[in-house]
């Protein structure tokens, strides 16, 4: 035969593991069970690159019994996960992004000791600028500390070796309660959580796999600690995984406090994903499928109360999606009553900015650049008394109906000011990764004017560090 033509395709195929929880007796045998079936799941995407003919794309949809709506053609290489290894095993430092190191907060530096560097007030850390280390030195001291009564976490994505799994597992064999809530429905992690929740298991810890019907997608560690007569509660709360992989490329915030309300809160959290109890009112975390949808429409609603009384309003959203239809309705509806929206969407948007008389005062932008941005934070103007919160949800039904989510508001004014300036403000004024939505839908790249110079907020995030160091 002679060789016509060669052509690069991928297929997709549906990832989603079909579980009926009420019926299953062993959700980890069944995962398991289903697991091997993925690869044979139904084609549900046909990519092609743009040199493949019609011909031959018509016999690969009618092959994978896929319509035309399905096939996407790709102006460049199909799949570029794969050049993953050409960078991991080029040795071209020419080509690759500057190596950096971390930093950390002056507390920190001065204080190895974590728990009383967190005695000194809430810690607010912004990786991957800041280091996902005092996470890991934190649970580690927690698990050698005989102080330590016990320990709690949820594990939504942690990666193979994780030292933070090393940690607890220590913890269980030295004789402390230790729970951990593992998700092993996170979708491509089902098996290595399979791993990892049998050897917490074998350790001796107490093992759960969340609230049936719902994924357990917050990120939650509360250590009890016994401290002379009281015992008292630390806790760590973020927007992205306990992953420290993770941790060096996606933006996201920790925060580690000792304040009784919010390690009272994170307590009923835990006892409601491990317990038969019903939901409890918390004092200062919003969660969902609860009390965060809810609380964010009330927000975005006395924002645009205050506009329309001339009073100064503005929200401002950093989140990975905005698809729910009930916050985008409620954000149109601020906007036409003057409140200033500004969003910072990496990924999926259903709004569509600058619609005369509905989106006017709506402007969205995506930042793509080095890091992947993961971080999710929320911020209302408030008539002058601004109200910040970081989240693990981001503004999908998923996450605000479907999944246990917490959100934690950011009280320490210092703190609140810091996440204001280089979280929010500061992306909103990067004129060099950061490319806005229009109201067709289209994307354009902003770039610096002839009288501005370059500003990517995460070189200038990265130089700040260099300067610190």
């Amino acid at each position: 035969m002679n060789v016509t033509g060669c052509y690069q395709f991928r297929v997709t195929r549906d990832s989603d593991l079909f579980i009926d929880e009420e019926e299953s007796d062993d959700l980890m045998g069944t995962i398991k069970g289903e697991l091997s079936s993925r690869r044979i799941t139904d084609a549900v995407r046909l990519e092609v690159a743009d040199n493949c003919t019609s011909e031959m794309s018509r016999f690969l949809l009618k092959k994978f019994k896929l319509k035309q709506d399905d096939l996407y053609t790709v102006n460049g290489p199909v799949n570029l996960n794969r050049l993953l290894e050409v960078v991991d095993n080029s040795n071209r430092p020419d080509l690759k992004y500057l190596p950096f190191t971390p930093g950390l907060p002056k507390r920190i530096r001065h204080e190895e000791d974590m728990f009383k560097a967190i005695q000194q007030g809430d810690i607010l850390l912004f990786h991957p600028y800041e280091s996902f280390a005092p996470i890991v030195n934190f649970l580690k001291q927690a698990a050698q500390d005989h102080k330590v009564l016990a320990i709690k976490m949820t594990l939504y994505r942690t990666g193979a070796a994780s030292p933070l799994v090393d940690a607890l597992v220590d913890a269980a064999k030295l004789g402390k309660e230790v729970t951990v809530v593992v998700e092993l429905r996170a979708r491509f992690d089902e098996a290595a959580n399979i791993e990892l929740a049998s050897r917490l298991q074998d350790a001796g810890a107490h093992v759960v796999y969340g609230v049936v019907g719902y994924k357990t997608h917050a990120k939650m560690l509360l250590v009890v600690r016994r401290e002379g007569k009281s015992l008292n509660r630390y806790v760590h709360l973020g927007t992205g995984n306990y992953h420290p992989g993770n941790a060096r490329v996606y933006t996201d915030y920790s925060f580690m406090s000792g304040d009784k309300a919010i390690g009272e809160d994170v307590h009923k959290l835990f006892l409601q994903l491990t317990g038969l109890g019903k939901a409890t009112k918390l004092k200062k975390l919003l969660q969902s499928p609860f009390t965060l949808h809810k609380y964010l429409i009330e927000m975005i609603q006395t924002e645009a109360k205050n506009a329309e009384a001339g009073k100064p309003a503005r929200v401002i959203a950093k989140v990975n999606s905005l698809v729910d239809r009930s916050i985008i309705e409620e954000l149109y509806r601020a906007s036409h009553s003057g409140v200033k929206i500004d969003l910072i969407i990496r990924g999926v948007c259903r709004l569509r900015p600058g619609i005369k008389g509905v989106s006017e005062n709506i402007t969205v932008r995506s930042v793509v650049g080095r890091f992947l941005e993961h971080s999710r934070v929320y911020y209302f103007q408030n008539n002058e008394d601004p109200k910040v919160f970081c989240s693990s949800a981001d503004l999908m039904e998923r996450n605000l109906y479907r999944r246990v989510e917490a959100c934690f508001p950011i009280l320490d004014e210092t703190l609140k000011k810091q996440i204001i300036k280089d979280g929010l403000m500061a992306y909103l004024s990067d004129n060099t990764d950061s490319w806005l939505l229009q109201s067709d839908g289209s994307y354009k790249r902003l770039s610096p004017t002839s009288s501005q110079k370059e500003n990517s907020i995460q070189i200038k995030l990265l130089q700040n560090l260099a300067a610190e160091l």
